[in-house]
């Protein structure tokens, strides 16, 4: 039988230990140590393998990018179009940032890591291209690179709730106005979309998604340790 592969199956415990401490205690409240304290682990060993919790969010983040497609591609069979699915994913995450203050602490360190953002930008600049390549004719993918620095601002600006800010739903309105328009989408078709986002029970729906959200990570980790296991 061969043998275990040692430093893949502790780099796959740190993270599933990680990003549980994330989605149970909230990113800033996760440190090093608590992640060395929860597997037994010196700290030197946890930043062998991931320099800063940084390194272990960007992970969690291609995670959650993953799951967002898949959702995407089961809301198209259930007969929303892309364009549909893209503003009910920004109502979700509003409404997943409104409702769980660990998710909105992981939301907001997303945005501003350097790290993290990047990885976002890149994953929804390449879904841009399809979505919106009816509209945006003529853009090159710089244009396309540029607008998701305007519309990955908006996004951080709809989860940032502040004693000031807006009411949910007016913040949902309002993110999916902006990011339509720039990208060219018509008004006309811009309001009809926030009207069927609006007409859903969003606010169910976006609970739900996080705790499938939840369920996935939890899923995909055990599934990586069995097969780290089971095919040493």
């Amino acid at each position: 039988m061969a043998r275990i592969d040692k430093a893949k199956l502790t780099r796959t415990e740190i993270f599933c230990a990680a990003s549980k401490l994330f989605l149970t205690q909230g990113y800033t409240n996760t440190s090093i140590r608590s992640i060395s304290n929860e597997l037994e682990m010196s700290t030197g060993n946890v930043t062998f393998y991931y320099p800063t919790k940084e390194h272990i969010l960007a992970e969690l983040i291609v995670r959650l990018c993953d799951f967002q497609g898949r959702l995407l591609d089961m809301e198209a069979g259930e007969g929303y179009s892309s364009m549909m699915g893209i503003c009910l994913e920004i109502a979700t995450m509003a409404v997943t940032s409104e409702c769980d203050e660990k998710m909105r602490d992981i939301f907001l360190a997303a945005y501003t890591s350097p790290l993290t953002l990047e990885i976002i930008r890149r994953n929804d600049t390449e879904r841009a291209k399809s979505v919106f390549a009816e509209y945006c004719k003529g853009w090159t993918d710089e244009d396309f690179a540029e607008a998701e620095t305007l519309v990955s601002g908006i996004e951080y600006a709809t989860f940032m709730k502040t004693g000031d800010s807006a009411p949910l739903e007016v913040r949902i309105k309002g993110a999916i106005r902006y990011i339509l328009k720039v990208y060219s989408v018509p008004s006309d078709i811009v309001e009809a979309k926030i009207k069927k986002i609006l007409a859903l029970d969003y606010k169910q729906i976006g609970k739900r998604v996080l705790s499938d959200f939840i369920k996935y990570v939890e899923q995909t980790n055990e599934r990586l340790l069995e097969e780290i296991i089971h095919t040493s």
